[in-house]
């Protein structure tokens, strides 16, 4: 009996161990789960953060560049006004139209100066829904000068040709 009771304490023993060493075993493998699981939301926030400030500085040069662009076309509407006035005496209506078109441009440079691109695209949407026509007509002209671009361009590159060069006398 005594030998029944060690045994039965022994194996009770034994399952205690291998229970202890299976929670052991499951404790460790979710600590390491919990573990790559916030590596990996760590990793997706540093990623999401690097695209957003790259997207920030992006936009930011962009918006730079077209301040720029902008600030050109003022100061070519201002050669623009130059011009007409040199133009004057020999073409007045020339120089009319010449200063009518520097004073659309100068306007223009003026209103969307300091506008960020996101702007403008709004801006370029609303004209759109407001003036669908000159939107076409400028989109069909500007498909006229490519095709002519283009046309002329290919019109200079000769190819060779394609028939057989006939044989001159055999001697």
């Amino acid at each position: 009996m005594i030998d029944r009771d060690f045994t039965a304490d022994s194996n009770h023993n034994e399952r205690g161990a291998s229970e202890n060493v299976s929670g052991s075993a499951g404790e460790t493998f979710d600590q390491i789960s919990r573990a790559a699981r916030d590596a990996g939301t760590k990793a997706k926030e540093a990623a999401s953060e690097t695209a957003t400030a790259l997207g920030d500085h992006f936009k930011d040069m962009i918006d730079k560049q077209m301040g720029r662009h902008i600030s050109a076309a003022g100061v070519f509407a201002v050669s623009m006004k130059n011009a007409a006035t040199d133009l004057d005496p020999h073409s007045p209506v020339a120089a009319s139209i010449v200063r009518g078109v520097a004073a659309r441009l100068e306007q223009f440079a003026e209103d969307f100066e300091g506008e960020t691109v996101e702007q403008l695209a709004r801006s370029a949407s609303d004209f759109t829904r407001r003036q669908p026509a000159v939107v076409f007509g400028i989109a069909a002209l500007a498909g006229f000068f490519v095709f002519r671009a283009i046309t002329i361009g290919s019109a200079d590159t000769a190819s060779p040709s394609i028939q057989p060069a006939e044989p001159g006398p055999v001697a």
